[in-house]
């Protein structure tokens, strides 16, 4: 399957006006969208690339699997974002999916304008090349598979390829999961659970 590549023109104005949809009918603003997600708490996650001008990395609430045969997922990335310009042209991605003992990668990917690989000492690069952070439990490694402008983001589908795992007798619970939600950050554990 070809990677879709779909990328707005340099200085070209995003065809999304606030608080108007598709059909021109009246929709929420930006603001009120933004309050309705901030309840909503999602697992966080750190994406690396390469693209052959050096490593980058963003952290994403937005990651989701989407089918397990074949093994795909999605994530979105902000035109804004530092990353975008990387991430948008990367063949391939490493997913990090991070637990609350990796708060600090959450950040690094999180705080504008740094260098998010400057300690050597956090990452290395793959047999394959990607740059990877060495304390995340879990990671996927994928190629992308299609591209699709969404307002003022890119939704990126990812092939997972292959994935560095925790044991099988380490459980969930071995490392509580990172969530984000109402703009702060939470370590999802046993007394979270209601069921």
């Amino acid at each position: 399957m070809a990677t879709q590549q779909i990328e707005r023109p340099k200085g070209a104005e995003s065809p999304w006006r606030e608080g108007v949809d598709l059909d021109g009918v009246q929709a929420l603003s930006a603001e009120e969208f933004k309050r309705a997600f901030r309840e909503h708490p999602a697992g966080v996650a750190l994406v690396t690339a390469d693209a052959g001008h050096g490593p980058v990395a963003l952290t994403a609430t937005s990651v989701s699997s989407v089918s397990a045969e074949p093994p795909l997922l999605v994530f979105s990335i902000s035109d804004q974002s530092s990353a975008s310009t990387t991430l948008n042209r990367a063949d391939t991605v490493v997913v990090h999916l991070l637990s609350s003992a990796q708060l600090g990668l959450a950040k690094l990917g999180a705080t504008s304008g740094i260098d998010r690989f400057a300690d050597r000492a956090l990452w290395s690069r793959l047999d394959t090349g990607e740059p990877y952070f060495l304390a995340a439990r879990t990671r996927i490694r994928g190629r992308v598979l299609h591209r699709l402008r969404a307002g003022t983001s890119t939704v990126v589908v990812v092939h997972a390829l292959d994935a560095h795992l925790p044991e099988p007798s380490e459980t969930w619970a071995d490392a509580t999961p990172l969530v984000y939600v109402g703009r702060t950050w939470h370590a999802l554990g046993e007394p979270s659970r209601i069921e």
